[in-house]
C-alpha cells in the first residue's frame, strides 16, 4: 500500500523539477545568431565533433551572421612515470584559436583551452577508446564555451 502511494508522489516531484534542455528550441531565443561558413583547420577529430555542436547554427538564418575560422590542436603530455619508465598519468590538452568575422567585417579572435588529467590503463585498447571519449568531451564543453561567446557579441 505504502509502494503504491510513494511511486506517485516521486513521480508527481521529478516531473516537475524544471528540468530544460540547454539547446531547446525555448532556449535558442538566448543564441539570437547564425553562421554562415565554417573552416577547420588542425585535429580531425575535434573538427568534426565541433562541427557537430555548431550545425544547428549553420542551419538557421537570423539578423547576426558570423563566418568562423577555427584551428584546433591537440597535445597529450606524460604528467608521471613509475620506477621502469612507463608512464601512469597524462594531460590532454585542447587549443581552440576562434576567429569570427561579423557582418561588417570586423574581426575578434580569441583561444579557448580544455585539458583533462587521467591514469594510463594497462589494456592499450581501452586506453585509445578513453582518450577517444575525452577528446570528444572537451571538444563538446568548448562548443559550447565557444556559443556562449559568440552570442554575447553585440
Amino acid at each position: 500500500m505504502f509502494k503504491n502511494i510513494l511511486i506517485p508522489i516521486i513521480l508527481l516531484f521529478l516531473s516537475s523539477c524544471g528540468y530544460e534542455a540547454i539547446h531547446s528550441k525555448k532556449n535558442s531565443i538566448n543564441y539570437d545568431f547564425s553562421i554562415n561558413k565554417l573552416t577547420f583547420v588542425g585535429d580531425r577529430k575535434v573538427n568534426i565533433k565541433l562541427k557537430e555542436m555548431l550545425n544547428y547554427y549553420t542551419l538557421s538564418e537570423k539578423d547576426k551572421n558570423f563566418t568562423l575560422k577555427i584551428t584546433s590542436d591537440t597535445k597529450k603530455v606524460i604528467l608521471a612515470k613509475d620506477i621502469a619508465g612507463d608512464p601512469t598519468s597524462f594531460k590532454f590538452t585542447i587549443k581552440i584559436n576562434v576567429e569570427i568575422i561579423m557582418n561588417n567585417n570586423s574581426r575578434d579572435e580569441f583561444n579557448i583551452i580544455e585539458s583533462f588529467n587521467y591514469n594510463n590503463i594497462s589494456n592499450k585498447f581501452s586506453l585509445d577508446q578513453y582518450e577517444r571519449q575525452i577528446i570528444s568531451n572537451l571538444a563538446e564543453s568548448a562548443a559550447l564555451k565557444l556559443t556562449y561567446k559568440i552570442s554575447s557579441i553585440k
